[in-house]
């Protein structure tokens, strides 16, 4: 063989090498961003499953307050009324 068709089927192996090595790093990448992103995903799912309750929560509070508002507010016109 000669020494042209060595140097070329080596450049070929290595090109070969080269590209299929770069791809499964490449590959790798990829999926460790998507297993990433993934976690994101689910943290934020979590957190729009919580919202409704945490609304329902903060609708029982705010008629919780006006009805202390509106005790107060008898209380005090109690109080006027006796001064």
């Amino acid at each position: 063989m000669s020494d042209t068709i060595i140097v070329a089927v080596l450049s070929l192996i290595g090109t070969l090498g080269g590209t299929f090595g770069g791809i499964l790093t490449a590959n790798k990448l990829t999926n460790y961003r998507i297993l990433e992103l993934e976690k994101k995903v689910d943290k934020h799912n979590n957190f729009a499953g919580r919202i409704p309750v945490i609304e329902e929560k903060v609708k029982v509070i705010n008629h919780r307050i006006d009805d202390l508002e509106r005790e107060v507010y008898h209380h005090e016109q109690k109080l006027e009324s006796m001064v």
